[in-house]
């Protein structure tokens, strides 16, 4: 005997659409391609000899025949790959399938998703593409969607962030991405000088003309030279060129899903800061900078590899934009850090007048350095674990160091303080960070 009703309700109920999947944009196969030339490269820059032998021996019919294996092997490789990669946004993931011959799927949950980058490098700005990378809680490794048409790239990221705040998925494809407004905008003339003021330029650049030409004089080896130049060459030219040209035309702008960054001048990128994931912000101020009144702001992200957030400024202007970061923190003067005892100069000679501390209500701010002062500021609400630490030195002189963990596993030190002065911080700041998580802004975005 049937039930009336239930064989309509089974039949009424409505089935799960299948989730349409889309493939990356026609031009990735290009890029994938390289994967067996450069094996091959590989393999003739580990053992050159060996190349040059083989190379030698090849006659021109024969190096025909390998370059028409070769380049079609690659053309087929980077097709099959770019063929078996799918991607899929569900109402609650993004969902990323990839491998030719070993199949993995990534299911990234777009509550967990804390930034998404959109980067484009210079053969991908000729080609009107993008690469959409993916800061996710929990992750080290970023993961991306490499390539997408620029409009593509940039709806997606918008839909993406829209799920993420909590929008319906009927209304977040249509959202569109948020205004910005921006903040700051760090002129060229201005990186370029900051540069060359900066002393690891100088140190790397004078590494790089001066040991070489020892290393010839003591070995007379070719091979140790070019070994020892050229990552020291490297170096100098990341030091100065290589920052020039990464950080060229950085712009920060404030919009509802965090703060946005744009910079560079052959690769392109577009990176978002979610404020509420901001573990210590830390100033930094070389000893050149300091007649023009320049700092650098760079950041702890829980979850995110952005670690700059102004690469030069002055420092009024940093400042204002520090305080969009952490809203209602203002900046310690100099005059407000208090320095050590005079006695932890018997522990570190000198250098011990470069540490400071100051602890407002807001924040834990500890200076360190003279010749290239850093203050870092840890809000009370980020602070993870608070500890003290004491040497058999700093015990006989009566000072100890308090050290503040943060949610981005890093650590900031108020270094040399009164052992009773740290003992009674130690407490306090347990208490501080117990209180200030009850009113810390969410790490969400939009909200």
């Amino acid at each position: 005997m049937t039930t009336p009703g239930v064989d309509d309700a089974v039949q009424e109920k409505p089935e799960k659409e299948p989730v349409a999947e889309q493939r990356l944009h026609p031009i990735t196969p290009l890029r994938r391609a390289w994967a067996p030339v450069a094996v091959v490269i590989g393999w003739a820059v580990h053992d050159p000899d060996q190349a040059q032998r083989q190379l030698t021996r090849l006659t021109t019919t024969a190096l025909l025949i390998a370059l028409a294996v070769i380049i079609p092997a690659a053309a087929l490789y980077g097709f099959l790959t770019w063929w078996f990669t799918h991607f899929a946004v569900t109402d609650s993931e993004l969902r990323i399938r990839t491998g030719l011959l070993f199949r993995r799927t990534a299911h990234i949950r777009l509550e967990r998703i804390q930034a998404i980058d959109v980067t484009q490098p210079l053969l991908a700005r000729v080609a009107g593409v993008a690469k959409l990378r993916l800061d996710v809680v929990g992750t080290d490794k970023k993961d991306e969607l490499a390539f997408l048409g620029e409009r593509e790239a940039r709806a997606l990221r918008a839909e993406l962030l829209a799920r993420a705040a909590g929008f319906a998925p009927e209304t977040a494809h249509e959202a569109g991405e948020a205004p910005a407004r921006e903040l700051l905008r760090t002129p060229p003339r201005d990186l370029a000088l900051s540069l060359v003021l900066t002393g690891a330029t100088w140190g790397a650049l004078v590494a790089a003309l001066v040991v070489p030409p020892l290393l010839w004089m003591a070995t007379h080896s070719l091979w140790t030279v070019l070994a020892t130049a050229v990552p020291l060459l490297g170096a100098a030219g990341a030091s100065s060129v290589g920052r020039f040209v990464s950080e060229y035309d950085w712009t920060v702008g404030e919009s509802p899903d965090g703060l946005r960054i744009d910079h560079g001048l052959l690769d392109r990128t577009h990176e978002t800061v979610p404020p509420g994931r901001v573990q210590t912000v830390r100033i930094v101020e070389p000893l050149l900078w300091r007649r023009r009144g320049w700092v650098r702001v760079e950041l702890d992200v829980a979850g995110s590899s952005n670690s700059v957030l102004v690469p030069v400024a002055p420092r009024e202007a940093a400042e204002a934009v520090v305080a969009r970061v952490l809203p209602g923190v203002t900046v310690p003067p100099l005059s407000a850090l208090s320095r050590p005892p005079r006695r932890a100069g018997r522990c570190i000679p000198v250098w011990w007048r470069g540490h400071g501390l100051a602890v407002t209500d807001a924040v834990f701010a500890s200076r360190r350095g003279l010749l290239r002062r850093s203050l870092a500021l840890v809000p009370h609400a980020k602070v993870q674990s608070v500890r003290l630490s004491q040497g058999p030195w700093e015990r006989l002189w009566r000072v100890a160091d308090v050290h503040v963990d943060t949610g981005a596993n890093k650590t900031v030190t108020a270094r040399l303080r009164d052992a009773q002065e740290a003992a009674e911080l130690l407490g306090a700041q347990a208490e501080r960070s117990r209180t200030g998580r009850k009113g810390a802004r969410p790490d969400r975005w939009m909200v």
